[in-house]
């Protein structure tokens, strides 16, 4: 791909789900400029300090340009792309022969901003018969997904831009974003007096010190802090009645509930004031409008999946659904939890082979994976592919998986760099990087206009790797899932037009349902090459279009999407191709959002027997989860300016905290004699570090934290390995976890800290 210095190409920053357009100018393949793209219809020019540092991610020297294998003597030696598609296919089918397919677990298949290749990756599971998966959204949003399975079926998010009173509950948008234009539109809602923001949070963060209402809650006590606000609105009649009435069943049940919340009780064990909880009832029940936004601080601590069911009642009691500034459920164009161009083989299982977990969401709990593996069990995992992840880093108790990943009869995975995980492996696949290949999230949330962008290459992949569509389709071919004959007539097909391919695709499929579950695979070898050059990899997106355009025909025509040559689902696929700047493939009336609920009866169903159980039951749970031996709460893995998860692995590109200092707050510093920038030994029950410290007003005493996105190896000039800063979770324990969902505590972790003499 030939360039100019002076050429700006759109693209995208792949740090977090907003997904914020960019463009960038190139020098040779280093990125020289980074700026927002104006015309984004999402972002419209918006970028944050992040996305300026996207060449330390393209460019860095661990990018792998060569298959590696295992050796016998655990040292990695490159081998030929065709060797290793081949031995890895040969050795995946050895274990589904012997075993099942369900002996083989797949984690990943796609990470942040990088969601396309996992719709390969699934026909790859599909041709082994795969039945257990996993990624990082089973350590945050199961509880979630738990929740709103059981109240409307649907998934939900705020109207921030329009919202009257914004709530933020273990969520700093100020770092994290989760939507688009997240500063803007937070300084906006700061600045107009008229609306109000109300931050929940033991650390006093970027979006706390704009707030009208900052709750300080006691770290873990996000439940009784919630219950008492909710109680606060059924006792001064703070309800939309009316609404509930006509839209919500099963609400008698709720409110008797929370008309038995010992609300000053509760006021003392959340450690806010009575009067604070009081004021921030009583704006959001004068309030037209109400959203929430719940993140990773109440997600991976104490009563979470209980407190996403709370969280929910706030703006069910105040009627805030479907109208502007409210919640609200949104079209689809693919899924970050499995599935993609054709449907899996068998039902879903409900709870995993070997501990009996819950699964959720088709994702089994994290914290669940290594005790898969780690027994003698006759359906014990057995071998896994990781694609676009790092568990071996990122899940909890991260020496128990580097012990599950020793276990295995065989793993692969597949990635831009020798991850932690990756050193584990028996081979490990060079994946192009997102810039090298069409890339998309399926993070597509907004409501009434929803956005898709299909980000182009900016750059050929870097020699010697593949990107993940063409690495998942060797892998489903030398598994023997379709042979060339099978394909002929599609590929005539494709050559006379997209409405001749579609009709012999749909023949194909009803001919050989059974190919449906690598259809992936099949539409990138028949349909991908007739796409513009360097775009075969969005092939998989075409039959999304078609699912999208018959799930939302309305709003995909009120979107301007004219019928392509093959329908309307043709259409939209021609529009996403040819943007470089985004596009809303559907847009809804607010009414209509009550057919999104998959319900029958298009009603919000209120009443969830098991957390109103467990409602009744928190006056009796412990508030505080510390001892005498660990006495501090640490959060392990807080969102910063300057930290990423480990997509950034070169630690040159942090332009503040470089180490990740353990923040504490003064009045801890000063009782254990610490400085600014002095060391301490940090120990949980799992394990220990000696970070740096840096002393912090924002954080309340008790309360320390540490960085997301640290403690990865990386190497100098000369090839020597060297670390930055503390990987968090080796301090984890996977005993710590949400008794329904299984999410790890990360944000809540007993701690004891000891100075350095």
């Amino acid at each position: 791909m030939t360039d100019s210095a002076q050429t700006w190409h759109k693209t995208a920053c792949m740090l977090c789900e907003s997904n914020c357009g960019v463009e960038v100018r190139l020098d040779g393949r280093r990125f020289s400029r980074i700026r927002g793209n104006k015309d984004h219809v999402s972002s419209n020019g918006y970028i944050c300090e992040k996305a300026l540092r996207l060449d330390h991610y393209q460019n860095h020297r661990t990018r792998l340009t060569t298959p590696m294998r295992r050796r016998d003597d655990g040292a990695y030696e490159p081998v030929s792309w065709d060797t290793a598609i081949a031995e890895v296919a040969d050795r995946l089918a050895a274990v589904r022969d012997a075993h099942g397919g369900a002996s083989i677990f797949c984690y990943g298949g796609g990470g942040q901003g990088n969601h396309l290749g996992g719709v390969y990756g699934q026909a790859v599971a599909n041709a082994l018969g795969v039945r257990y998966r996993s990624n990082a959204i089973a350590q945050e949003k199961t509880g979630e997904a738990f929740v709103e399975g059981r109240l409307y079926r649907a998934h939900t998010r705020g109207d921030w831009e329009h919202t009257e009173v914004a709530v933020f509950l273990g969520k700093n948008p100020w770092n994290s974003h989760g939507f688009p234009e997240a500063r803007r539109v937070l300084r906006q809602i700061a600045n107009d007096p008229d609306r109000s923001l109300v931050v929940i949070d033991p650390r006093r963060t970027k979006t706390a010190e704009l707030a009208d209402h900052f709750l300080a809650v006691r770290p873990g006590t996000d439940a009784f802090c919630v219950a008492a606000l909710l109680a606060i609105m059924v006792r001064d009649d703070l309800v939309d009645w009316d609404f509930l009435h006509e839209r919500v069943a099963e609400i008698e049940p709720v409110i008797a509930a929370l008309a038995r919340v010992p609300i000053a009780d509760f006021a003392q064990r959340c450690d806010i004031a009575l009067e604070q909880l009081e004021a921030v009832a009583q704006r959001i029940g004068r309030a037209h409008s109400v959203a929430v936004y719940e993140d990773l601080g109440i997600e991976q601590g104490p009563h979470s999946t209980l407190v996403s069911y709370l969280q929910r009642l706030i703006w069910i009691l105040r009627g805030s659904f479907a109208k502007p500034g409210g919640i609200h459920p949104h079209s689809a164009i693919g899924s970050v939890t499995g599935g993609g161009s054709g449907r899996g083989r068998g039902g879903r299982p409900k709870v995993t082979p070997v501990t009996g977990a819950p699964i959720i969401a088709g994702l089994i709990p994290c914290n669940s994976i290594a005790e898969e593996v780690l027994t003698d069990h006759l359906d014990r995992f057995r071998a896994m592919i990781i694609e676009s992840s790092n568990p071996a880093h990122s899940l909890a108790d991260s020496p128990r998986f580097r012990e599950a990943m020793a276990a295995l009869e065989f793993s692969v995975v597949i990635d831009v760099t020798m991850t932690e995980t990756a050193r584990l492996a028996d081979y490990v696949l060079p994946a192009a990087s997102q810039f090298e290949k069409p890339e998309a999230v399926f993070f597509n949330f907004e409501f009434p206009d929803n956005v898709f962008y299909l980000r182009k290459p900016v750059l050929d992949p870097e020699p010697g790797t593949l990107a993940e569509p063409e690495i998942h389709t060797r892998l489903v071919e030398a598994l023997g899932a379709y042979t060339s004959e099978d394909l002929a007539p599609l590929h005539e097909a494709a050559a006379q037009g997209r409405a001749a391919f579609a009709a012999a695709y749909g023949e194909l499929m009803a001919d050989r349902p059974e190919l449906a579950g690598v259809g992936a695979a099949v539409l990138y070898r028949t349909l991908g090459p007739t796409l513009p050059e360097g775009l075969a990899g969005a092939a998989a997106l075409w039959f999304a279009s078609q699912m999208c355009a018959a799930a939302y025909p309305e709003a995909v025509a009120r979107a301007g999407i004219a019928p392509g040559e093959a329908g309307l689902g043709d259409g939209l696929f021609d529009a996403i191709l040819a943007s470089d700047d985004g596009v809303v493939f559907t847009r809804h009336l607010h009414e209509e959002a009550w057919d999104l609920l998959r319900v029958d009866d298009a009603k919000i169903h209120a009443a969830i027997p098991r957390l109103l159980e467990k409602l009744d039951a928190l006056g009796d749970a412990p508030v505080d989860h510390t001892s005498d031996a660990y006495p501090y709460v640490l959060s392990a893995g807080e969102r910063r300016s300057f930290t990423a998860n480990t997509i950034f692995r070169d630690p040159g590109w942090r332009k503040a905290d470089a180490e990740g200092a353990l923040a504490i707050s003064p009045g801890d510093a000063a009782a254990l004699g610490l400085e600014d920038g002095d060391r301490v030994r940090l120990t949980t029950a799992t394990g220990a570090a000696v970070p740096c410290v840096l002393i912090d007003d924002a954080m309340r005493s008790g309360h320390i934290s540490l960085p997301n996105g640290m403690g990865l190896d990386y190497p100098d000039e000369t090839g020597e390995h060297f670390r930055v800063g503390v990987a968090p979770n080796e301090l984890t324990a996977l005993e710590w976890k949400d008794d329904i969902a299984g999410t790890p505590w990360h944000k809540h972790v007993p701690a004891r800290l000891e100075p350095l003499r």
